[in-house]
């Protein structure tokens, strides 16, 4: 009886693994997702059949999306492009008018002429430049960041807003839940809150499963009075601005946004903020109000700070990505601390180098995370041998996210070449067009490429053969990765 018992169920689970093999070829997903899904069911239906569901029928990551839907209705009219500045992209810029439409219809990132950038090539820069803004803070501050670690930066920063909040500016705080596994205590938004700092945490770290927590939320954003903002790859903890050392020097980039662009910003942080919220946002009380500009910020061209939310089957990084490779004409140059890439990124970079397009990549010679190093190395031969250069930061670890093309245009920002930036995370970055900190980018990528090793096919050979192996095994789930 037991026998039949299992007969059955293996029938029901085989029928039941065909059906979602079926549909999983017919959805529009990514072929990367699809491919994993398909040999995990194939191989283990008893485990794969019921893990698939567990994924996809989770009431959490629904809801999450929705209550972001949500607020982005109600701050529908609150980021309106300007009309003059639309009507001059339709006239003088082409395509790179499409590229701005684009994030508007599908993200709600209106582009901005009258904003002032200033470019920051190292963590230490950017501290510096925070503190002395955190200082002139009257209003009110937002910070929304993955990692916080107690250390001399966290620590300085946070006196500075203990010290605004006592004098009555409004301070929020927004972590990524990873933080309470072990940077900073379960208890800390009550202790913030006690220094009269609001408080949250973005989803929690709990003891059982929920596919949500597969998505963190990755941005770097700080806002201050609505007139200055900034954004990058730099995190608060003291290994971002080399006071300890983790794996040699650590490479990264910020910038700071001071005018009109800044309310992105703001409305990003908005969003996470009230995904949990009951109450009701005044959102205009936070927008900005036109303040004359720090010295040494540069002017002219367009800027367009935008986000990326794992929940609306929109890909806006990925695809301000592709644009970029898909339309240069003499270069493109990227900083990334990762290479895991879907065919459609690899095609991309591939092409462009086919199409006589310099294509170079900066990667860190000292990986802060093995398996992501050993399945970078994996991509290496094939990208060579087609025209793309890809050199090593040999000091240490690269962690900007970073584009340049053509002089003319730049991203900064927090979004890797990797899936889960791509796909799984809530990211943010900042598109400039023929703005002077394009130049400022792109020299920052020709002076860090004086201390890199160019990589070649022979160095591949030679690299060692159990990192190869795992990272040829670790590419069946690269898409978690």
């Amino acid at each position: 009886m037991l026998d039949e018992k299992v007969i059955v169920l293996n029938n029901v689970v085989g029928i039941v693994a065909v059906i979602i093999i079926v549909y999983l070829l017919n959805i529009q997903q990514n072929s990367s997702f699809k491919l994993m899904w398909i040999i995990i069911i194939i191989a283990t239906p008893i485990i794969g059949v019921p893990f698939y569901f567990f994924v996809k029928l989770q009431p959490g990551t629904r809801l999450i999306g929705e209550r972001i839907n949500a607020l982005i209705a109600e701050e529908e009219g609150l980021l309106l492009p300007d009309k003059d500045t639309v009507n001059r992209l339709m006239i003088d810029a082409g395509q790179e008018y499409g590229l701005f439409k684009y994030l508007y219809e599908e993200g709600n990132y209106p582009v901005h002429e009258n904003t002032g950038v200033k470019y920051f090539p190292s963590g230490e820069d950017k501290f510096e430049e925070m503190v002395t803004q955190l200082e002139k803070a009257e209003h009110f501050i937002f910070l929304e960041y993955f990692i916080v670690e107690r250390g001399e930066m966290w620590d300085t920063i946070l006196n500075i807003l203990i010290r605004k909040a006592q004098s009555g500016v409004e301070v929020r705080f927004l972590y990524d839940g990873t933080c309470m596994m072990s940077l900073l205590p379960k208890n800390y938004p009550k202790l913030m809150q006690s220094k009269g700092i609001k408080c949250k945490v973005f989803s929690p770290m709990k003891p059982f499963l929920t596919t949500h927590q597969n998505n963190r939320d990755h941005r770097k954003i700080l806002v201050i009075d609505g007139h200055t903002g900034f954004t990058g790859g730099v995190n608060l903890a003291d290994e971002y601005i080399n006071k300890k050392k983790r794996f040699g020097y650590w490479k990264d980039s910020a910038v700071m946004l001071q005018g009109s662009a800044v309310n992105n910003l703001t409305l990003m942080f908005l969003q996470m903020w009230n995904i949990d919220s009951k109450e009701e946002e005044i959102f205009y009380r936070y927008m900005y109000k036109p303040t004359p500009p720090d010295v040494g910020m540069r002017f002219g061209g367009y800027v367009a700070p935008y986000g990326d939310s794992p929940f609306d089957d929109e890909e806006v990084g990925k695809k301000v990505y592709l644009d970029i490779l898909n339309r240069a004409n003499e270069y493109v140059h990227i900083m990334t601390p990762y290479l895991i890439l879907d065919e459609e990124m690899s095609n991309a970079l591939i092409f462009a180098a086919q199409r006589g397009i310099d294509v170079k990549l900066i990667l860190p010679h000292i990986p802060d995370k093995k398996y992501a190093y050993f399945l970078a190395r994996t991509h290496y031969p094939e990208l060579i041998r087609r025209g793309v250069k890809i050199y090593e930061y040999t000091p240490g670890f690269v962690h900007a996210k970073n584009f340049t093309c053509d002089d003319e245009k730049a991203v900064v920002g927090s979004i890797n070449l990797d899936f889960r930036s791509l796909y799984l995370h809530f990211e943010c970055a900042v598109y400039f067009w023929k703005n002077a900190v394009v130049r400022d980018v792109e020299q920052d990528f020709q002076d860090t490429l004086m201390k890199c090793q160019r990589i070649t096919l022979k160095n591949c050979r030679e690299y060692n053969i159990i990192g190869r192996i795992c990272g040829r095994a670790l590419r069946l789930i690269a898409p978690l990765m």
